[in-house]
């Protein structure tokens, strides 16, 4: 990667496409939606902007501010947008920058040879979308200044001198040090976004550890004015260090195996590690990207993994006459990997606006050839930690024959018809998936109840026998094995595995419906680790639910209340004896569903009209795989850490 002085970088480089007016009738086409996750798009892409000067060379900071009114500020000490006139609009490079679709220096391979923004869109969509927004460049011993209000300027383009080493256009500014940079403050449009205009601290946090990863050596700073918290992320290790923290917790095979190559156009870095576990950790990126959906990187990185191991199980003589070859699924059990390319912005081609998968048909074989290259040679130079490698991924493929065989017999061909679902499922007379609903119960009584309570047109009942299996320790064949889950399964519809195929799920709400009490939410986590390790696709529908029964019941006379919290009884007891009750009010603990008879569960539980249930999602699935091998894997220690720290903040229910 090559840099060049900040005199190359100037309005000659900054081309122009389109105006801006599309973006705020369509905001949902330019940030994938107007919610939360739209809102923190914006912020997002002034940070890649000041991370894509990371990437040429030129920035070694990033400052990010979230301040006490919701504005941002996101500032780093690279070289500043260029602030000359362009002669073509009779503006300055800054304004056209900040208002027309499609303008920046990412268009010329010249100013920047890989960014990771929106080729140009972001800065001015983030302007177009924000209620204010006001940019602050220093560059050639000067300052510069301008205002906007959703996309369009208020002011002219202010010019100051430096006075000595401190900048005073903005006696606000946090950092107000640094003779060359950009600086952008904004507040998001709260006529745009659905869910408000804060912002989520960790949200950010995460996406700046994140990205701190991938440039090794930028420093990133985060301060909440909000709260004075503060992070701040470093790290020389680069894509290592990130698998490394990916594996927290985990006992690991070897140490991280890291992979670099550069030719003309691109740059490829693939870190990977195996742990003893199960379960799959595989992360992706373009520039600083993190294309969730993969694409021909990744395609090329397991393809290559899988080749790799094979010849060289076939060079040590490891495969027995008979055994098969290994399969990509094989390899993919106790893998945590990290694949990072870089490319020029322009020729970066993703598949869908919100740039989640690689398309570049010509990043596969690059993938692949470096990926095989530098694992053959590591299997060479490391024989012990290749054997230890190919031991895990045989050990799967028998595991994966043995399931095979398991579901051959479960799931075969006609076994998810409805003569063959589960003797205790009372299924719901609606084939519709959309409108119907499974209620995974606890106990044989609440079951009971259940099925007599509920609405037969829609909802479907499976109660549990008691505790299951957990599942973050168990291979696919044990799964299939134990009977409470093997009828979950065939209730669902969908498989699992490779057979899995989620448009034959049978239900679009998926109800977990546990006592209020240590063995129910002891229940509710067994389920939640089976369907975040084996059926995650639940969570990516938003298909699971989790039902919130009530506490109490408060009986005043004639009138019946139910509380579902502390809180809600107290102000129930202080509403019935500020109303002069006569008689003290007949209070009831529920200690578990089965106390409940059919209509009170119908009424209180299970009524679309009056039930409440709590969706479950996941926001970060790399915090998820951290807390679920934490409380449900072999080791103590960190389980033990975990307890002790939060040990005083538990409502024990005694």
């Amino acid at each position: 990667m090559t840099t060049k002085k900040s005199a190359d970088y100037s309005a000659k480089q900054i081309q122009v496409l389109e105006g801006l007016e599309p973006v705020r009738k369509r905001p949902a086409m330019y940030i994938g939606s107007t919610d939360s996750k739209g809102l923190h798009h914006l912020i997002t892409e002034i940070i890649d902007n000041s991370v894509d000067e990371a990437l040429a060379g030129f920035a070694k900071n990033v400052w990010v501010t979230i301040h006490a009114d919701d504005s941002l500020e996101v500032t780093d000490d690279g070289r500043g947008i260029p602030v000359d006139m362009m002669p073509k609009f009779k503006k300055s490079a800054l304004e056209i920058v900040m208002t027309k679709l499609h303008a920046g220096g990412k268009f010329d391979s010249r100013a920047y040879k890989v960014s990771g923004g929106l080729h140009g869109v972001g800065a001015s969509v983030v302007n177009a979308l924000s209620n204010w927004m006001r940019v602050e460049v220093r560059r050639d011993g000067k300052v510069f200044r301008q205002e906007y209000k959703r996309g369009k300027p208020t002011t002219a383009l202010i010019e100051k001198k430096v006075d000595g080493r401190r900048s005073k256009i903005d006696p606000a500014s946090t950092v107000d040090h640094l003779l060359s940079g950009t600086t952008t403050y904004f507040l998001p449009d709260a006529e745009i976004f659905t869910t408000g205009i804060g912002v989520d601290y960790e949200t950010i946090k995460r996406s700046l550890r994140e990205r701190a990863y991938l440039v090794a050596g930028i420093k990133f700073h985060l301060l909440n004015q909000k709260s004075g918290e503060e992070s701040h992320f470093y790290f020389e290790g680069g894509i290592s260090s990130l698998v490394e923290q990916l594996n927290k917790n985990k006992v690991t095979l070897t140490k991280p195996i890291y992979i670099s190559r550069e030719n003309e156009n691109l740059l490829l870095e693939i870190a990977l590690q195996y742990n003893d576990g199960f379960s799959e950790i595989v992360e992706s990126f373009v520039n600083v990207i993190n294309t969730t959906e993969g694409g021909s990187h990744l395609t090329g990185f397991r393809m290559a993994l899988t080749r790799s191991l094979n010849d060289y199980g076939k060079k040590i003589g490891a495969f027995k006459n008979g055994d098969e070859a290994i399969t990509g699924e094989d390899t993919r059990e106790g893998l945590t990997a990290v694949v990072f390319v870089k490319m020029p912005g322009d020729k970066v081609q993703f598949e869908g606006q919100t740039k989640t998968k690689l398309g570049n048909a010509e990043v596969l074989p690059f993938a692949q050839s470096v990926t095989k290259e530098g694992l053959d040679m590591y299997f060479e130079e490391n024989p012990s930690d290749a054997r230890r490698i190919l031991e895990k991924v045989a050990l799967a493929a028998k595991a994966r024959l043995a399931a095979k065989a398991a579901k051959d017999l479960v799931l075969r061909k006609g076994a998810l018809e409805g003569s063959t679902l589960p003797g205790k499922l009372a299924d719901c007379q609606s084939k519709d998936p959309s409108e119907s609903e499974l209620y995974i119960v606890e106990g044989d009584s609440a079951g009971g109840s259940a099925k007599q309570g509920r609405d037969r047109k829609f909802q479907a009942i499976l109660p549990l026998g008691g505790k299951i299996l957990n599942t973050e320790r168990a291979r696919l064949d044990k799964i299939i094995e134990f009977e409470e889950l093997k009828d979950l399964i065939i209730a669902l519809g969908m498989g699992i595995g490779e057979t899995l195929n989620s448009e034959k799920l049978r239900y679009h709400r998926i109800i977990i419906m546990c006592d209020a009490d240590v063995d129910g939410q002891h229940i509710t986590t067994l389920l939640l680790t089976f369907f975040f390790r084996h059926l995650p696709i639940v969570f990516e529908g938003n298909y699971l639910y989790i039902a919130l029964p009530p506490l109490y019941k408060i009986q005043a006379g004639k009138e019946v209340f139910y509380a579902y919290s502390e809180e809600e009884k107290d102000a129930f007891l202080k509403k019935i004896l500020a109303a002069g009750g006569k008689q003290g009010p007949l209070l009831q603990r529920y200690k578990g569903l089965g106390e409940m008879n059919p209509d009170q569960l119908w009424d209180t539980t299970m009524n679309p009209v009056n039930r409440t249930l709590k969706q479950v999602s996941i926001a970060d699935a790399q915090k998820a795989d951290e807390v679920f091998n934490m409380l449900m894997g072999d080791e103590v220690p960190p389980r033990k850490r975990f307890i002790q720290t939060h040990a005083k903040t538990a409502n024990l229910d005694i």
